[in-house]
């Protein structure tokens, strides 16, 4: 029997409201205990009311935190009426924003209003403010979005921490994951804005991948937790393919494939072989 205490971390299902499918799939994993975090996108077509209410259920029973996913990037339309830019009424997509965000092309108060009414349209729905506030696809990482970002959380939601998406030191690392490299530098970024403001973040980070081929899901989940420290955060995208998740995402039969390994009877074993547990720390 292991006396030493379990090390605890999160493990956060992103992208609720984008289908149907995908909240299904996030409520069932929240109800068995298996994540213990969802990230909600406001600005998506399947969040709603109802879905909101049951997410609410779910979460008070299962003990999961629910987080506001800033979404930035198309094809999501903004909630404020003049954001720019923009491309055929819809947010610019990744390369261009990111693009954009490097050339320091992003208008502040633009950026400002628009994370503002995404939050404040959490709050209306919620009652209440996010537990934490990360970006989809990684946008509030990236230069200018991050100071709008870390502006906006400080004054509205002061007491919700967010998500740097940087890998912890003794993480398992290869140095062809170009994804995770390009995270790493984005979040030190992040994270020295973020503490200058007094606001905080969880002290590493595991999920990235490259999502265009099969992966063994499985491995590379026992990868993310290898050097993970105590309130460490591992990202993933469960989900159930349907006409809608189809339409607004190129990522979709591998939210089946993390569903399954997240639903199946591996993935507790592999928690308990490594003495991890899913708990937020205090």
């Amino acid at each position: 029997m292991n006396s030493t205490a379990p090390r605890r971390i999160i493990l956060c299902a992103d992208d609720y409201g984008l289908s149907p499918g995908v909240n299904t799939a996030i409520l069932e994993l929240i109800s068995r205990g298996r994540i213990n975090a969802t990230s909600v996108m406001t600005v998506a077509p399947a969040f709603d009311r109802a879905s909101s209410v049951a997410l609410q259920n779910a979460a008070r029973s299962g003990n999961c935190r629910i987080g506001l996913h800033l979404t930035l990037t198309g094809p999501f339309r903004p909630l404020t009426m003049h954001f720019q830019p923009l491309r055929s009424d819809t947010f610019l997509p990744l390369p261009q924003l990111l693009r954009a965000s490097l050339l320091h092309r992003l208008d502040r108060e633009m950026l400002h209003a628009e994370i503002s009414a995404q939050l404040t349209a959490f709050e209306q729905m919620f009652g209440r403010l996010p537990d934490y506030v990360d970006g989809h696809q990684h946008a509030h990482a990236f230069p200018q979005i991050r100071d709008a970002f870390v502006d906006v959380i400080a004054k509205a939601a002061p007491q919700a921490w967010i998500r740097q998406c940087g890998r912890a030191t003794g993480a398992k690392r290869s140095v062809t994951d170009f994804k995770s490299l390009t995270l790493d530098m984005l979040s030190a970024g992040l994270r020295k804005r973020a503490a200058r403001s007094g606001i905080a973040f969880n002290p590493g980070f595991a999920g990235a991948y490259d999502f265009s081929g099969q992966p063994d899901f499985a491995g590379l989940f026992a990868d993310f937790l290898e050097g993970l420290p105590e309130g460490g955060l591992v990202m993933c995208h469960p989900g159930f393919v349907d006409e809608m998740l189809v339409a607004l995402d190129p990522l979709t039969r591998q939210r089946e494939r993390e569903y399954a390994f997240l639903a199946s009877d591996a993935f507790p074993e592999m928690l308990s072989a490594r003495n991890i547990i899913l708990s937020a720390p205090d």
